[in-house]
């Protein structure tokens, strides 16, 4: 206690473009007033000289830095703490917010929000993380981030072009099993309206198809394109021409989306190949669902234990107790994100294999049933299993190993 009365603790709130700073002692004492900062690295110098100054006035003899966000907009300023040896805490904007909500009159600004991560950082000082971006990490979330950007945009333009096609081809989606499929996308971006296969003969259609899917598609297909349009029968509207463009236009973006999703994934594998951590060995796991792992839990040893992880995870139940009477309840706190990463890949280990209709991963599969013949409901039982992930997620990651299924006791018979 004696040591911290001699620490300056100094509370930032990052944003865009400018930083806000507050400094208080430990008994929440503010020294000197908020001052803001550019978000550039040429400003940072100027703030650490202002921040000595306060210590200087105050006669501290350290300076401790407590920062949200400290991954994106704070994500210099961290870093630039750190290659000047300041020590830099991680202040979860959940607990600043309660901070600033306890006071019987809730204000919000820059200023205040400063004071409230400076209050945190004297409040939680040991059990606040040490902040610790690191590039690599980083690099992954961001692509994982931009390819999942590029899959919301794909399915949005997906959706518009069955819009525009329903109007022109009535049972299209009998032309091709994928409408998004490069066959499917060459047909209606030379044929966006019915009008456009007129004088079109069979052979030419075919030679056109069997051009686009590398001599996978046959006449038969062909001809049964043609006898689906003569069927509907032909209707253009007014402005046709505009809606021809606009299936183009669409098609165009389709194939714009999946070439920046797979140059994502290009980027990320040499990123995890790196890292050498074999989450792609886990049942249900491959390239992309592992570097979505990496990305929301970055270096696996901030945390202590696998139980850390399900915390941060919202896995971990939380004790809800009040007149003696203790409950543990689940919680909707933590990573959702990293929640819902589990979740999906839980319900992948209880998934049955397309062509043997077998078990992906038996040893889940006699899990979940053993917690269903306990009484468990099917959304515990499948939390039960996500709990078990996470003990093995953690472990692989820690140790860089690779996932061996244990053999079930049926096969130890065999």
């Amino acid at each position: 206690m004696e040591e911290r009365l001699n620490f300056l603790y100094v509370g930032i709130d990052p944003h865009k473009h400018q930083h806000t700073a507050v400094a208080l002692n430990l008994f929440h004492k503010k020294i000197d007033k908020a001052f803001t900062f550019d978000n550039r690295p040429s400003a940072f110098p100027q703030m650490i000289q202002q921040i000595k100054k306060i210590a200087v006035k105050g006669n501290f003899s350290s300076i401790i830095f407590g920062l949200e966000d400290t991954h994106n907009f704070g994500r210099n300023l961290t870093i630039f703490l750190k290659e000047q040896k300041y020590l830099v805490k991680e202040v979860n904007s959940k607990l600043s917010e309660a901070k600033r909500k306890s006071y019987a009159t809730v204000k919000k600004s820059d200023a205040w929000d400063s004071e409230c991560i400076a209050a945190v950082l004297i409040e939680e000082y040991d059990r606040l993380p040490v902040a610790n971006p690191i590039d690599h990490y980083w690099a992954i979330k961001q692509l994982v981030s931009r390819r999942t950007s590029s899959m919301k945009g794909l399915a949005f333009s997906i959706r518009k072009l069955h819009s525009q096609l329903q109007h022109h081809y009535p049972t299209y989606r009998k032309f091709f099993s994928e409408l998004d499929g490069k066959t499917s996308l060459g047909f209606f971006h030379r044929f966006p309206s019915p009008r456009h296969l007129e004088g079109v003969t069979l052979e030419e259609l075919t030679h056109f198809l069997r051009k686009l899917s590398n001599y996978a598609c046959s006449t038969k297909k062909a001809e049964q394109i043609l006898t689906l349009v003569r069927t509907d029968g032909q209707f253009d509207s007014d402005f046709q021409d505009k809606r021809d463009f606009i299936v183009r236009s669409l098609v165009k973006e389709i194939r714009f989306h999946k070439r920046e999703i797979s140059e994502s994934e290009d980027e990320i594998k040499p990123l995890m190949d790196q890292l050498g951590i074999r989450l792609d060995t886990l049942t249900g796991v491959e390239l992309v669902t592992a570097a979505s792992f990496i990305a929301e839990i970055g270096d696996v040893n901030r945390f202590a234990s696998s139980n850390q992880l399900a915390r941060f995870a919202g896995i971990a139940p939380i004790e809800v107790g009040s007149g003696g009477e203790v409950k543990h309840k689940k919680t909707s706190q933590g990573n959702r994100v990293l929640h819902e990463l589990f979740f999906q890949l839980a319900c992948r280990q209880l998934a049955l294999s397309r062509r043997h209709k077998e078990p992906r991963n038996p040893i889940f599969l006699e899990y979940y049933n053993e917690k269903r013949s306990k009484g468990k409901t099917k959304g515990q039982a499948i939390v039960c299993i996500m709990r078990k992930l996470v003990n093995i997620v953690y472990k692989m990651m820690k140790n860089k190993t690779e996932y061996v299924r244990p053999v079930t006791q049926k096969e130890n018979a065999v």
